[in-house]
C-alpha cells in the first residue's frame, strides 16, 4: 500500500528481526517491543505476537499514541481487553482486532440486512467452526500443521513459524480451541448483531491434551438472541466447516464463511443469494493491515473495532469459567 512505509519489525531473536527486515528491506530490526515504540515518527502498529503479549504490548503502543491492530484472541483476560479499549478511547486512537471474516462484502450485507431488521428481530443463531489445528495443540512441528492445513501453500510460505509451545501452553495460548479459534464467532456475533453477550455455558474436551480441542457454548445476548456455537479442532479428515445461520422473525440467513456463500430466505418468497465470493474474498487476509492503514490516514473507518474483542473475551473468559465449574456464568 503506497500510503504506508514499513519501518521496523520486531522478534525476540535479534538474529531472526534482521533476517525479517532484511528480507522485506525493513530499515529497523528490533529485539525487543520497547525498541520499536523509541522510533519516532510512528503512527500505527501490528501486535501478532503470542496471546500473553498481546495486552501489555497493546497498551503501550496505545499509550505511545498509536493506532493498534492486535490478533485474536485480542487479550488473554476479559479485564485486559476492557482497558484496552478504554484507553484506546481516551488516547483517541483506532484499536483494531484482527477478525479477517469481518471484513468481507457478504459480512458486510449480512450486517446491513440483520441491523436494518430485514429477517425481523434475531431469536437464535447457530455457528460450527471446524478447522484442523489440532497438531497446534499437541505442540508438534510448525511443519505437521502446514501439512494439514487448507492453505497449504499460503502457510508454507509463513516467515516466522510459531515456536512448539505458542498452542499448547496455557500460560501462553490462554487456552486451545476456545482462544485460538473460537474468537472468530465470538466476535462475529456482536459483528451482525450489535449486541453484547449476557450468558454463558460451556463444556470443553480435551481430548487428553493441555488445552481444550472440542467445544460447546451456549450463549444468551443482552437483547435475548440465543447463540450456539460449536467447535472442533480435530475434524479428522473432515472438511473445514463456517456455517453461520441467523433466524429472525422476518426471515432466516445462512452465511457460509468457508465457503462464500450466502442466502437470504423469507416467508412466500424465493431465496435470495449475492455473488459467492472468491477464493481471496473468503478470507481476506490482508484487509485488516489495509483498514489500520485507513484509520491512521483518515480515509475509512475502524471496520473491526477493539469493542468486538473485547466481547469476544467476555464470551471465552466465561465458556472457561463455565466449563470448569458446570454453572450458567452472567457477565
Amino acid at each position: 500500500d503506497p500510503r504506508a512505509d514499513l519501518v521496523a519489525i520486531q522478534h525476540h531473536d535479534p538474529d531472526t528481526a534482521a533476517r525479517v527486515a532484511r528480507d522485506f528491506d525493513v530499515p529497523h530490526a528490533c529485539a525487543a517491543a520497547e525498541q520499536v515504540l523509541d522510533i519516532d515518527a510512528l503512527d500505527a502498529v501490528v501486535i501478532s505476537s503470542t496471546p500473553h503479549l498481546h495486552y501489555p504490548q497493546a497498551r503501550a503502543a496505545l499509550k505511545r499514541g498509536l493506532h493498534v491492530l492486535v490478533e485474536k484472541p485480542m487479550t488473554i483476560t476479559a479485564d485486559q481487553a476492557q482497558e484496552l479499549v478504554d484507553l484506546a478511547a481516551r488516547q483517541d486512537r483506532q484499536l483494531i482486532v484482527g477478525c479477517t471474516f469481518h471484513y468481507t462484502d457478504h459480512a458486510a450485507e449480512a450486517r446491513r440486512l440483520i441491523r436494518a431488521g430485514e429477517i425481523g428481530d434475531v431469536k437464535m443463531i447457530h455457528i460450527l467452526m471446524t478447522d484442523e489445528s489440532s497438531s497446534l495443540y499437541r505442540g508438534e512441528p510448525w511443519e505437521r500443521f502446514v501439512k494439514e492445513h487448507h492453505d497449504e501453500d499460503y502457510m508454507s510460505g509463513t516467515t516466522i513459524a510459531p515456536q512448539q509451545g505458542s498452542y499448547n501452553d496455557p500460560a501462553v495460548a490462554g487456552g486451545g480451541q476456545i482462544y485460538a479459534q473460537v474468537s472468530h464467532p465470538a466476535a462475529y456475533v456482536s459483528f451482525l448483531t450489535g449486541d453484547r453477550p449476557q450468558q454463558v455455558h460451556a463444556h470443553f474436551d480435551n481430548a487428553g491434551l493441555p488445552v481444550d480441542i472440542y467445544d460447546i457454548l451456549n450463549i444468551r445476548m443482552d437483547q435475548g438472541t440465543l447463540v450456539s456455537i460449536a467447535s472442533c479442532g480435530s475434524p479428522m479428515g473432515g472438511p473445514r466447516e463456517l456455517p453461520i445461520t441467523v433466524y429472525g422473525t422476518g426471515g432466516t440467513l445462512k452465511i457460509g464463511l468457508a465457503d462464500g456463500t450466502m442466502t437470504v430466505y423469507k416467508p412466500d418468497q424465493p431465496p435470495q443469494s449475492p455473488p459467492g465470493l472468491s477464493d481471496y474474498d473468503i478470507y481476506p487476509r490482508y484487509a485488516p493491515a489495509q483498514n489500520l492503514i485507513d484509520v491512521a490516514t483518515g480515509d475509512a473507518p475502524n471496520r473491526s473495532p477493539g469493542l468486538l474483542g473485547l466481547y469476544s473475551m467476555q464470551i471465552i473468559e466465561a465458556a472457561c469459567q463455565s466449563a470448569r465449574t458446570g454453572q450458567n456464568i452472567t457477565i
